[in-house]
């Protein structure tokens, strides 16, 4: 079962250092933790500010943890120049074929981990299509206003039919998960599941589904 963490600092208290500084303390623990991947999005960041904050996400990645990836959110520039993992990009981003061109111009050791937003099944396709090495569908549960209603189990089902990992995403919970596992998602990717609830609880609950959806005897 692989694990998502997509960071918000609006979500916590105080001021904008006190939210940075909460922020990293969360990244921090989902590293120990084992998460497997952490996408950076915060995107209304000017792209000094968000480099500045990458860079000690890098950091604290590092210091935690030699195997969760940090992913940046839609900026390639960003990425290289902090020595992240890769990018997570949205369907109005430059493509996955345009990232990995960029990343090997700037002469990177490591090819990109390149993540997609899907919200269809035809996006999952194109998302194979472009090299993508995997799509985070949604929102299967919870409505969002851009996107209109929620996907549900069976366009995610149709969605995990592609050559590629998926991973379930919005309003999915501990309880709820086991329908995404047995849907066919290879992970889970959240926010609150990793920012507003227990972490640790959390990761525990999900990494005891086995491929079936049903939780395993510790």
């Amino acid at each position: 079962m692989l694990l998502y963490y997509i960071t918000d600092r609006k979500q916590f208290a105080g001021t904008e250092v006190l939210r940075c500084r909460e922020l990293l303390r969360k990244i921090g623990e989902a590293a120990r933790l084992g998460v497997d991947f952490i996408q950076l999005r915060e995107k209304d960041l000017p792209a000094q500010e968000l480099e500045k904050l990458a860079h000690e996400a890098v950091e604290t990645i590092a210091a935690s943890s030699s195997n969760t990836r940090l992913l940046i959110n839609s900026r390639t520039d960003v990425a290289l120049a902090v020595g992240a993992d890769g990018v997570h990009l949205r369907s109005a981003d430059i493509s996955a074929e345009d990232v990995h061109q960029v990343w090997s111009t700037a002469g990177a050791k490591q090819k990109p981990v390149i993540g997609l937003s899907c919200h269809t099944e035809h996006e999952v396709a194109r998302a194979v299509q472009g090299g993508a090495e995997f799509a985070v569908f949604g929102p299967v549960f919870e409505k969002r206003n851009t996107f209109g209603e929620p996907a549900g189990i069976d366009q995610l089902r149709s969605a995990c039919g592609y050559r590629i990992p998926v991973f379930a995403l919005g309003g999915v919970t501990p309880e709820n998960a086991p329908m995404c596992v047995r849907a066919g998602a290879a992970g889970i990717a959240g926010i609150r599941l990793f920012q507003e609830w227990d972490m640790g609880q959390s990761v525990a609950a999900l990494r005891a589904l086995s491929p079936s959806g049903i939780a395993q005897d510790p």
